[in-house]
């Protein structure tokens, strides 16, 4: 149902433990942004028992019942260009996207 990449594993991995935190990463979508969704990245301290959990290279990708309508067969990767370094998130379910990569439609 959801993805989370080798490079998005290995650099939450490396955000955890510089933290000290579990290395799992919740995606969360909010109303906002400038096509309506906007996506939301956090470290949790756990999982919930109403969470989708996807596991790639040991780390945990978390998604609540809300949040896994809007984002189902999505993939989360890490992507580090000459404009900066971001989680991306694929999602097959946008039917549109602004320009940064962080909002989208439905």
């Amino acid at each position: 149902m959801l993805t989370l990449t080798e490079a998005a594993a290995k650099r939450v991995g490396w955000i955890a433990e510089k933290q000290g935190k579990p290395a799992i990463l919740r995606l969360s979508v909010e109303g906002g942004g400038c096509s309506g969704f906007q996506y939301k990245f956090d470290l949790a301290e756990k999982t919930e028992s109403d969470d989708l959990v996807s596991e790639t290279a040991g780390v945990k990708l978390v998604v609540d019942p809300v949040s896994l309508d809007l984002v189902t067969g999505s993939t989360v990767d890490f992507v580090e260009s000459l404009g900066g370094a971001a989680f991306r998130v694929e999602n097959p379910n946008a039917a549109a996207g602004c320009g940064c990569g962080s909002s989208f439609g439905i």
